[in-house]
């Protein structure tokens, strides 16, 4: 299933995913550095939500209390919760 993450604080405005299970299949910044942005993206894909958020959760960027791949933790853990709540 596909998410769409709105960001907050980062020069990216949106995160799109999709999620199997657990794993990250595919991620995709709209907006932002594209070079990080695609090396985030082709890094994180195939881990775990649990992986992304021990990694890259926190990461702050120039300053700010959060960065892209602070982002893209709290995506992935957005959008496994909401995975879980629809199965209910």
């Amino acid at each position: 299933m596909t998410y769409t993450f709105k960001t907050k604080g980062t020069c990216s405005s949106h995160i799109e995913l999709e999620l199997e299970g657990n794993i990250v299949k595919e991620i995709k910044f709209i907006r932002g550095c594209n070079g990080n942005a695609q090396g985030i993206a082709k890094l994180a894909a195939g881990m775990t939500v649990e992986e992304i958020k021990e990694k890259l959760g926190g990461i702050r960027c120039d300053g700010k209390s959060t960065s892209c791949p602070d982002q893209l933790a709290k995506a992935v853990e957005m959008a496994y919760n909401e995975r879980l709540g629809d199965a209910d």
